[in-house]
């Protein structure tokens, strides 16, 4: 007769994990969870109600009363838990599953609320009036909350300096050796380069020379547009057909005005 092998530890594990797989595989997808709601009764429905009733019916169908309790807890955590209000800072709120997740200060009161937990969750449920948070949840130590800045206002006055208004006058001595150095050594208003100012002079000398300049004949033709267009007369005379006449012989691109032509 045969003895049969025991399957050790390791041997167990193995086929349990296969077992898993195996049934994981066909298992159905977990379904997310629903908010539960309640249906109030509100009679025939002819009856007038309250405004504080009717928003009241509204808040207990939709379920809208647990999602404000999480909000009053994250708003109003030092009235709360004064005990915890400088110490732990709240994170958030999850609303299906009740839980409240808080970052301690520090890991004293971090295992502080590890142990402490579930009279925490009852003092809350005690002052909101109804059971909103059933777990908590302690997140790894960080800073605590700082205290929120003073709104600045129109009409607040101006905070006063912590010290003196400095001026020249009050000045570090190394600013005023500074100010006195850039001072004297700042070029004046009126005072000119003595090359720049005889290199001008040349220039001027050389321009008012007449030896330098062109003869009045070397300009004909600029004399004669110039006159074309700054001197004006008659339309129809004789002179404006000969100044047309003449541009056109300089330019070439002016028609010629004859005597008797028609504007």
């Amino acid at each position: 007769m045969t003895e049969q092998s025991v399957a050790s530890g390791r041997d167990l594990a193995r086929q349990a994990l296969a077992a898993y797989k195996a049934t994981a595989k066909t298992a159905p997808a977990p379904q997310p969870k629903r908010r539960r709601t309640r249906r109030a009764d509100r009679g025939t429905g002819r009856d007038p109600l309250l405004l504080g009733a009717a928003l009241g019916t509204i808040n207990a169908e939709q379920g809208w009363g647990i999602g404000l309790g999480g909000g009053t807890i994250l708003d109003q955590w030092a009235t709360l838990c004064p005990q915890y209000a400088d110490h732990v800072q709240p994170a958030a709120y999850d609303q299906d599953r009740g839980r409240l997740d808080l970052r301690p200060s520090s890991h004293a009161y971090a295992a502080q609320l590890r142990l402490l937990g579930g009279q925490l969750c009852k003092q809350i449920n005690t002052k909101l009036g109804r059971d909103v948070v059933r777990s908590i949840r302690v997140l790894p130590v960080g800073g605590a909350p700082a205290a929120p800045a003073p709104v600045a206002t129109a009409d607040a006055p101006a905070p006063a300096p912590a010290g003196p208004v400095r001026t020249r006058e009050t000045a570090s001595p190394g600013y005023r050796k500074a100010l006195k150095s850039a001072l004297a050594h700042r070029p004046g208003a009126g005072a000119t380069n003595p090359h720049i100012v005889a290199a001008v002079r040349r220039q001027d000398q050389c321009l008012a020379d007449p030896a330098r300049r062109e003869p009045p004949e070397a300009f004909t033709d600029a004399v004669a547009a110039h006159e074309a267009l700054t001197v004006k007369g008659p339309v129809d005379s004789l002179d404006a057909s000969i100044r047309a006449a003449l541009a056109r012989k300089h330019l070439g691109d002016q028609p010629v005005r004859r005597a008797f032509d028609v504007a």
